[in-house]
Order: structure tokens, then sequence, then C-alpha cells
């Protein structure tokens, strides 16, 4: 049983796996800092969807913004590219949007902060994680997913049958969760 994900509990998470005889082939992770070093040696997928959530975090399902609307579309398309064609598309709209993302807004004298600065962000999570975008691409006889959803769907199962016994002590919920990944 983990509290927080961190590189460390990934790292002994790893360790304990291949005590166990496994061979870790690839990993898809969800964008914590730190935890794609812990499989530097392996290919990493980034999870198409917990990207397209930060791009929805920084711009918000409607952005106001014409660059926001456009990125925010890009995006949503982000499963269906190719690796090739996704990074055209962003090249293209990073240089469209490039005056654009640095202009400043003066508060007085010599401090000033960029104007755009959620739209600055969304654009610069995809540029750090674009090499980890497409990987299942990259390595087809891998067969990596390109999303968590499968991890993320029993997640769901599990917090769902926690609810139901909401009045529990931690020692029986970590029971039930044990009885459940037994299964």
């Amino acid at each position: 049983m983990i509290e927080t994900e961190t590189a460390a509990v990934y790292s002994n998470l790893r360790a304990n796996i291949e005590a166990r005889g496994f061979t870790l082939l690839a990993a898809v992770v969800d964008g914590k800092k730190g935890i794609r070093e812990v499989f530097s040696d392996i290919p990493v997928q980034m999870c198409q969807f917990h990207q397209l959530m930060i791009i929805r975090r920084y711009l918000t399902m409607h952005p106001r913004l014409e660059a926001g609307k456009e990125l925010n579309e890009l995006g949503k398309g982000l499963c269906q590219f190719e690796s090739s064609e996704f990074e055209k598309r962003f090249t293209d709209w990073c240089a469209k949007w490039d005056d654009f993302l640095k202009e400043k807004t003066v508060i007085s004298g010599s401090n000033w902060f960029y104007t755009h600065r959620r739209l600055r962000s969304a654009r610069r999570s995809i540029k750090t994680n674009l090499p980890y975008l497409f990987t299942h691409q990259k390595f087809p006889e891998l067969k990596i997913p390109n999303t968590i959803n499968c991890i993320e769907s029993l997640n769901s199962r599990i917090k769902e049958l926690l609810h139901v016994h909401r009045g529990s002590s931690r020692r029986l919920k970590e029971k039930i969760i044990s009885e459940i990944l037994e299964k």
C-alpha cells in the first residue's frame, strides 16, 4: 500500500516486481515528476489521456482565446494521430502563435509577467512530454497501450467497493483491496 506516488515508490515497486522474476519491457506512465527516470532503460509511454487532461487543466474545456481553442482541438485528437502528423501540427501551431505567446503584461515599472501563462504552460507540457507520447508507435512489437485506462478502471472499481464500506478501518480496507487483487 502506498500513500503517494513518488519516484522512490516506483523504484521500489520496480525492484519488487523484478525480484519476483518478471522482466519489464516498457512502462506507461501518467506524467508524475521523476517517474520516467525510474524506467529510463526501457521504452516509456506517456498516457495520452493524462496529457489531454493536463491540457484541459490549463485551458479548460471551453477556451476563450483562438490559440487555446486550436490547441485544445489538437489535444482532443491526440489518440488518433500518427506521431509525425501530431508533431507537425503542434510545430505549426507553435509557429503560428509564437508572437502571441510572447506577449507580456507590465505591472509597474520593470515588473511584468507573460500574458498567456496558462496557454504557455499547456504548450510547455506538450513539448516536455512529446518524446514519450508516441512510444507505442515506435515499438509496435511490444504492444504498448497508449493510455493507462485499463489500470485506472480497476482503480475506480476498487474505490467504488471501498466507498460501499465507508466506515471500515484502514486494515479492513487493505484486506478488501488485497482480496480483489488476488482474484
